[in-house]
């Protein structure tokens, strides 16, 4: 079975880390670019982040620039996402996804560029 599973989320203080852990099982992350999505209570699905299959470009939304960093483990079959100086804002359920067509990060945040999705972790940001 072809599937995605996140891992690492949790209850953090404000300025706070988490790490999310991104893992694949029935198929090998090598050829997939990785992004990183959060969705918070009433709110759209949003880019957040996302890693080339190369592992040669990242890129991240505003909003997390210079807080959040991506990164891939090929020979674990798992994408990280670091989670810095977290704010209340942050909260919200983290998805990864995974993408064989579109390898680069060009317009990662579209939806519709990837094959798989896992089931989400919270990530919640409170004193």
């Amino acid at each position: 079975q072809l599937q995605l599973v996140e891992s690492g989320g949790g209850l953090v203080q404000p300025g706070g880390s988490l790490r999310l852990s991104c893992a694949a099982s029935g198929f090998t992350l090598d050829y997939y670019a990785i992004g990183w999505f959060r969705q918070a209570p009433g709110k759209e699905r949003e880019g957040v982040s996302c890693i080339s299959s190369s592992g040669g470009t990242t890129t991240y939304a505003d909003s997390v620039k210079g807080r959040f960093t991506i990164s891939r483990d090929n020979a674990k079959n798992t994408v990280y996402l670091q989670m810095n100086s977290l704010k209340p804002e942050d909260t919200a359920v983290y998805y990864c996804a995974a993408s064989q067509i579109y390898r680069g990060c060009g317009t990662y945040y579209e939806k519709y560029r990837y094959d798989y999705w896992g089931q989400g972790t919270q990530v919640t940001v409170s004193s």
